[in-house]
């Protein structure tokens, strides 16, 4: 994630910003200039000040203040990129569902923001019935007891409006072992799911991701009853990224999308920050970074990975200092290392793909 400059005032901005704190400007995020615009009224719409561009109009979320993004200049839907891939929300006149679905919003938009800069096939369910990204946020139903899941199938997305709730999320994460378990990890995860079937079985890349992953033909039925019944292996960590990513190749190629997410994701805003890593004690360098490289460009897993371990150490220390758990409670073996660098090589090949294709 970036930080952003009032084009008004030359204040700083947030991504989830509505205003500039300095001069009052309304701001908004422009999609396909991957950055915040301070606006103006312009008739119905907006003038954007970041390009001078012509009249745009805020997505029709924002005047529930779930989105802060502006539609494309040739949309008819009135939605933007990231909620036009909206299913079913929540009964939003009800108050408690509104608050968790803006929750929701703000994680799923992050999760664009990647997404968009990776320039990765993005088709809603009018462009592709049968597989178009689609999200749906549902409660649970008192009045019958069905509890909501959160999962992936065939390019629908299903997040529990229930995990909004920080004290119920908690609890599932302690019930279920989990040194992490956040809205915006969720999202991730639950994508790549739906990337894998983009990018690996209907990209051809198939036996490529099996020689990483393992055989995804196993039952997957039969895993997940297994990894529930039994746990995670023995000695897990030497080869995957978390206990879940055991239970099944398309456990382990989620789990490694989501985490290769987080690692990008963090490693720009701390790049934005202008951050760097050089303890004194440290006389072989081993905990020492320079983080001055935009990791959406990188041409290899390894200068992430060279950068994203001193960061970690440095940041879970500063964590437990102040009685926190670590912000990254996971290991990097050298296997998992291997598999962030093809899902680092899977994403590039497709950026450069669709690059080539616009070029005229």
């Amino acid at each position: 994630m970036k930080l952003f400059v009032c084009q008004a005032c030359g204040n700083v901005l947030y991504f989830e910003n509505r205003a500039c704190e300095r001069c009052g400007h309304r701001v908004a995020f422009l999609p396909e200039k991957e950055t915040m615009s301070a606006i103006e009224p312009d008739g119905e719409g907006w003038k954007t000040l970041a390009d001078k561009g012509e009249r745009r109009m805020l997505c029709r979320n924002a005047e529930y203040d779930a989105c802060n993004w502006l539609t494309d200049a040739s949309d008819t839907t009135g939605f933007c990129r990231a909620c036009r891939h909206n299913g079913i929300v929540p009964d939003l006149s009800d108050p408690a569902q509104l608050a968790g679905w803006r929750e929701l919003e703000m994680a799923k938009h992050r999760l664009f923001y990647s997404l968009i800069r990776w320039k990765l096939p993005l088709k809603t369910r009018q462009d592709d019935p049968e597989h178009g990204l689609i999200f749906n946020f549902l409660a649970d139903d008192p009045s019958t007891g069905q509890k909501i899941m959160t999962g992936h199938d065939n390019g629908l997305i299903t997040i529990a409006l229930t995990e909004t709730d920080t004290i119920e999320r908690e609890r599932r994460r302690l019930e279920m072992g989990e040194p992490y378990r956040t809205l915006l990890g969720h999202f991730r995860h639950e994508v790549g799911h739906y990337f894998w079937d983009v990018l690996v079985r209907d990209g051809g890349r198939l036996e490529e991701c099996r020689a990483v992953f393992g055989d995804d033909s196993a039952d997957y039925g039969e895993a997940l009853q297994r990894h529930y019944a039994e746990g995670a292996p023995p000695e897990w960590q030497q080869n995957f990224v978390s206990a879940y990513a055991t239970t099944h190749p398309w456990e382990d190629f989620a789990e490694t999308w989501a985490h290769y997410l987080h690692i990008v994701d963090t490693l720009e805003m701390a790049s934005e920050f202008g951050m760097e890593v050089r303890p004194k004690v440290d006389h072989d360098g081993e905990l020492t970074a320079r983080i001055r490289f935009n990791p959406y460009e990188a041409k290899g897993v390894e200068a992430l990975v060279n950068a994203w371990l001193p960061f970690t150490f440095a940041i879970n220390s500063v964590n437990r200092a102040m009685g926190l758990h670590d912000l990254y409670p996971f290991i990097l073996s050298p296997a998992v290392v291997a598999k962030l660098g093809f899902i680092h090589s899977l994403v590039r090949e497709v950026a450069k793909d669709r690059t080539r294709a616009r070029e005229p």
